[in-house]
């Protein structure tokens, strides 16, 4: 039994090289659509990415800043994916009401929230001082 075998007999594709490469793109989009679709936190959040990023780029500061800016915009996005990911999972092992489940939840709706923080931080330290 090779490497390769271990891995389809585990329920993965065994697609290597470019073909893996596409498939996994494609996996990701799919991802990003149905974030998009099912998850009004990742539409607000993306609807600040848009509106902050230009405003981000206009701004007086150098170049360093306006990353620092953007990216942790960039940053609310990738996390609140993380969590709805999580929520997910959550969501489809059961519905009843579980400590476990709750505390993966809460967990994740925290990471959430301390990124906001964050960029609200590098927003304030970067714009008003």
């Amino acid at each position: 039994m090779n490497q390769s075998d271990v891995i389809t007999n585990a329920g993965k594709p065994g697609f290597t090289g470019l073909t893996r490469i596409i498939k996994a793109t494609g996996y990701s989009f799919q991802g990003l659509r149905d974030a998009f679709k099912y998850e009004s936190a990742i539409r607000q959040e993306l609807l600040l990415l848009v509106i902050f990023t230009p405003i981000a780029l206009l701004l007086d500061v150098s170049n360093i800043e306006k990353i620092l800016l953007v990216a942790s915009l960039v940053l609310v996005v990738i996390v609140e994916l993380l969590n709805s990911a999580i929520e997910a999972v959550v969501d489809r092992v059961g519905t009843e009401h579980h400590i476990l489940s709750g505390r993966a939840k809460d967990i994740g709706s925290a990471a959430v929230f301390v990124t906001l923080c964050l960029a609200a931080f590098i927003w304030f330290m970067v714009v008003m001082l």
